[in-house]
């Protein structure tokens, strides 16, 4: 007898981290680990941001599935999406991440430019969920990650050329960015009409304390 799916929406729980005073912010940072990571030790990385720019808040949303990182205990990370099942989790991380913007822009009295920030796995999230949402910030940051290829054209060129800001980053010695992919990746952005900045630091897969000081600007 075959076995037939369904789908059922049920509530989930999804947790972010802060650092910083919402109520006094004058720019805000949502930023998006990679896949494995978690949000409370990415976040980490960017206190340097908020110490250097007063009245900046940083976000770190956190991706809705866990795993063990090895074997059945020990470490966990977590994943934005897989390919199991994928256009179901595209779509529950966006309505998640609309629902955390609409939130977090609330909470602020005063009006606010926004940074969006993706590492790695996070970068194509990112781009994804904008694909899909109103929201448009004032500053897209794909950082070690790529913008996703297997998108429709006219949703991608929309947004590309309406966002003010695009800046595309990744270490010298990234072993997942030679710089024929470098090259790839900036062309392809070029070819949906985006002007982005490119941005590179002495390092390999990983984030630059002064370079993300020197975002803030």
């Amino acid at each position: 007898m075959e076995a037939f799916e369904h789908r059922l929406v049920v509530p989930r729980t999804a947790r972010y981290y802060q650092i910083g005073d919402l109520a006094t912010a004058r720019q805000l940072w949502v930023v998006c680990h990679g896949y494995g990571q978690l949000a409370a030790y990415f976040i980490r990385h960017f206190r340097t941001v908020v110490e250097h720019a007063p009245g900046t808040v940083v976000v770190a949303p956190e991706g809705l599935s866990k795993f063990y990182l090895q074997g059945t205990s020990g470490r966990v990370g977590a994943t934005w999406m897989t390919r199991e099942d994928r256009l179901s989790e595209i779509e529950d991380y966006s309505t998640y991440l609309d629902q955390l913007i609409s939130q977090l822009l609330a909470a602020c009295p005063n009006p606010v430019t926004v940074t969006l920030l993706g590492f790695s796995q996070g970068a194509t999230t990112l781009s994804r969920w904008l694909m899909r949402s109103a929201f448009l910030p004032a500053h897209l940051v794909l950082w070690a990650g790529t913008f996703p290829e297997d998108t429709p054209n006219e949703a991608a060129r929309n947004l590309l050329t309406s966002l003010p800001r695009l800046s595309f980053v990744c270490g010298t010695a990234d072993p997942y960015f030679p710089r024929e992919k470098v090259d790839a990746q900036l062309l392809m952005l070029a070819e949906y009409g985006a002007t982005p900045q490119e941005l590179r630091f002495t390092g390999g897969h990983e984030l630059n304390a002064e370079l993300l000081r020197e975002l803030t600007a």
